[in-house]
């Protein structure tokens, strides 16, 4: 079963990614409210998979998805970004993220991109 840690400064959208991943045979290990608790769970935990929010307080998904890179570079990390910012979106990936997931999502496609992700 893969693990992943999720991280969202929102907990209704931390609920929400873990009801889908928990009935599709994923295990949530972890979630964090902020890139700093993003950054020592990861450490902690060590996920097979991070979920990341972009925008959060504390420290941006973008932030902590640099110091993941930095301490574990062949973490798997799929950043969570709303509408409208796809500039952030394209920095994430020129820092090592593996895709992204669009607010609001819906569960086949979740599922699709950590499955794709996953099997890399």
């Amino acid at each position: 079963m893969k693990t992943v840690l999720v991280v969202d400064d929102m907990l209704f959208m931390r609920m929400a990614l873990k009801s889908i991943l928990e009935k599709n045979g994923f295990s949530v290990i972890g979630n964090a409210e902020n890139g700093v608790e993003a950054v020592k769970k990861y450490m902690e935990c060590a996920p097979d998979l991070v979920t990341m929010d972009i925008t959060m307080p504390e420290m941006s998904g973008l932030e902590a998805l640099k110091k993941i890179k930095e301490y574990d570079q062949d973490a798997k990390v799929i950043m969570v970004s709303a509408m409208g910012q796809e500039r952030f979106v394209k920095e994430a990936i020129m820092n090592g993220a593996n895709y992204f997931i669009v607010k609001p999502f819906k569960e086949d496609k979740v599922l699709e991109t950590l499955n794709k992700v996953v099997a890399w």
